[in-house]
């Protein structure tokens, strides 16, 4: 394991300036000739205004990076998104919008009547889409968690419009992770609040573009939903498990309190982060619906208590669903951990803070189809491949055990990538995933989920991001291509950032794109092919 005493992570989650152009980036190695698109890279970019900190790491304004590629050479551009809470902190120099963990203040410049009436105004959500962006029809948008999206211009990373999925779906926020079909088709889950105060979850469906029609967020719809176990409290839900004829849900005890959140944020002055609770009595629910039509399946699934941030994959066999997922054990919630204090820490503290934090651990789910298949108390699982167990206990409930696909104290295995244009919800082999060591990122690993064997990339004072799989067009076998990541180096003299490209079979080297900038951390993002 590799330790980081001299603290060059703190960077990552520095402020940085846009570009104004475009820069050419310094390319060692050979860049394979197929290898040519845009990738675009979301995360925080702006980690203050003037002298007002934003506290948690999910609150830094929206700042898209794009390495475009083509034929052998780069280039690296960044711009932050003009979204309203971007524009408007930059007009009054101050927080104007409430982010994740940072409360927005009214303008204490203005008299006591207009700032009283200025709390009373209800909720303002933020539309800081600093978390992933994906296409929608001919369109890229950038997303974060609540109901609003942004159009943004891939060519020029140019700001189009914010649209408000509420307008069109009976939905109040939708994931960053939604699922993507061969044909264009988009899935997504989100929380709804409906009549009486009654919640659910909703999956939403958005049609592919058709040539000459509307856009196809006009023509999106509700095509299941998922009742929640709490009547005034919805879980998080950050992704949702999709295979060819089945949606996967997973209802942790991170509970949002909507009461707390539609009262105090008015009169108080309460940021997300203070809207959270968790229930430490249910454990964790696994809900299933099948796709077409939409039906929810009632099987009580019940597991002792993790929670989920990212869905690895999910696939069918034989009559069972086979889950994987990375995991955090206990009802802790990890985002109390990353908080921007905790992150810039030195490094002996940053792993005091970690030894308090939920564990991660790789874990396959396996949910029976046929609940009735063995008597009740019996494992209903026979699939010869996994050690994962389901049980049908007297009171209706099915226990489910799971099997640890890679398990290391402190060490996780996040930001899951497959090659997912294959082998979405398809029976797959290897997953890639970003190292965190103690939260720091500073590793690209692989995983054969079948044999359980890994292979990493590090490199002393080196933090990469999330690894994009790209698939070598003539291939053979499912991890013929190439991952992308980009590498912050800070310590380094010149060049303390590139894009680095992997060989996807064992992670070697294949090249890499200096450029003489800092980038700050990102999320998610995706390879714009051309």
């Amino acid at each position: 394991i590799i330790e980081h005493p001299a603290g060059g992570y703190k960077r990552i989650f520095e402020s940085c300036e846009e570009l104004a152009e475009p820069i050419p980036a310094h390319v060692t190695g050979v860049i394979p000739a197929w290898l040519n698109g845009s990738l675009l890279r979301l995360g925080p970019g702006l980690f203050e205004i003037g002298d007002e900190p934003f506290y948690h790491l999910f609150d830094g304004q929206a700042l898209m990076h794009k390495f475009d590629l083509k034929n052998g050479k780069v280039t690296y551009y960044r711009r932050f998104l003009r979204t309203d809470a971007y524009v408007r902190a930059m007009t009054e120099k101050r927080i104007v919008i409430t982010e994740f963990g940072t409360t927005a203040y009214p303008d204490p410049c203005k008299n006591i009547f207009s700032r009283f009436f200025t709390y009373f105004q209800g909720i303002e959500v933020t539309d800081n889409c600093l978390v992933n962006v994906y296409p929608i029809g001919e369109d890229f948008y950038a997303c974060t968690e609540t109901n609003f999206i942004t159009k943004v211009n891939p060519d020029t990373l140019e700001t189009v419009k914010k649209v408000d999925l509420c307008n069109y779906l009976s939905i109040n926020g939708a994931t960053a992770h939604p699922h993507i079909e061969q044909d264009g088709t988009v899935y997504n889950i989100g929380n709804c609040f409906g009549k009486n105060m009654s919640l659910a979850y909703n999956i939403i469906k958005i049609p592919p573009a058709q040539k000459g029609k509307s856009d196809p967020i006009e023509k999106s719809k509700v095509v299941v939903q998922f009742p929640s176990s709490e009547r005034f409290k919805p879980s998080y839900v950050h992704s949702f498990g999709k295979t060819e004829n089945y949606f996967v849900f997973i209802e942790t005890p991170i509970k949002i309190n909507l009461l707390k959140f539609l009262s105090l944020w008015s009169i108080m002055g309460t940021n997300y982060m203070d809207c959270f609770e968790t229930n430490d009595k249910m454990g964790t629910w696994f809900h299933l619906a099948t796709k077409h039509p939409g039906e929810y399946i009632d099987y009580k699934f019940r597991t002792s208590t993790f929670s989920v941030f990212h869905h690895i994959n999910c696939y069918e066999d034989q009559g069972f669903i086979v889950v994987d997922l990375c995991t955090w054990k206990g009802y802790d919630f990890v985002y109390n951990y990353l908080y921007l204090a905790n992150l810039k820490q030195n490094w002996e503290e940053v792993k005091k803070a970690a030894m308090r934090a939920p564990q991660p651990e790789v874990r396959r789910y396996v949910l029976p189809l046929d609940i009735y298949r063995e008597e009740p108390g019996k494992n209903l699982i026979s699939l010869s491949y996994t050690t994962a167990t389901a049980v049908l206990r007297s009171d209706g409930t099915i226990w489910l055990e799971p099997e640890v696909l890679f398990s290391a104290p402190r060490q996780a295995f996040e930001f899951p990538q497959i090659n997912y244009s294959k082998y979405s919800g398809k029976d797959y082999t290897f997953a890639y995933g970003l190292g965190l060591n103690h939260f720091i990122p500073d590793r690209i690993c692989k995983l054969n989920v079948k044999s359980k064997e890994t292979w990493v990339w590090d490199k002393p004072d080196s933090y990469p991001s999330e690894p994009l799989f790209v698939q070598n067009p003539d291939a053979q076998n499912e991890d013929d291509g190439v991952l992308l990541t980009i590498v912050v180096n800070p310590g380094a003299s010149k060049h303390p950032a590139y894009l680095l490209i992997l060989n996807a079979r064992d992670l070697t080297e294949i090249a890499r794109a200096e450029v003489d900038v800092i980038i700050p951390v990102t999320l998610h993002g995706i390879l714009i092919k051309s």
